[in-house]
């Protein structure tokens, strides 16, 4: 099974997982965060995006994983 980690990247979890789970962007906008269109997106892990958004990374790789998983069912 697929998984999303903290250090990946924005730019590597949209170009990985977004052609077969767009809703993972619908998770991202929910908490506040705006990755898809950011500079920062192509450098920056989640984690360090979660952290600067003051998300708890950990909860934020939670839902990704949960939405990622539901649609591989």
């Amino acid at each position: 099974m697929a998984q999303i980690t903290k250090d990946m990247t924005f730019g590597e979890l949209l170009s990985k997982y977004y052609d077969t789970c767009p809703k993972i962007v619908d998770v991202l906008i929910e908490a506040g965060m705006g990755c898809i269109g950011c500079p920062h997106s192509q450098m920056e892990s989640i984690e360090e995006g979660a952290m600067g958004h003051g998300i708890d990374p950990d909860l934020l790789i939670a839902k990704l994983n949960a939405t990622l998983q539901a649609s591989q069912e």
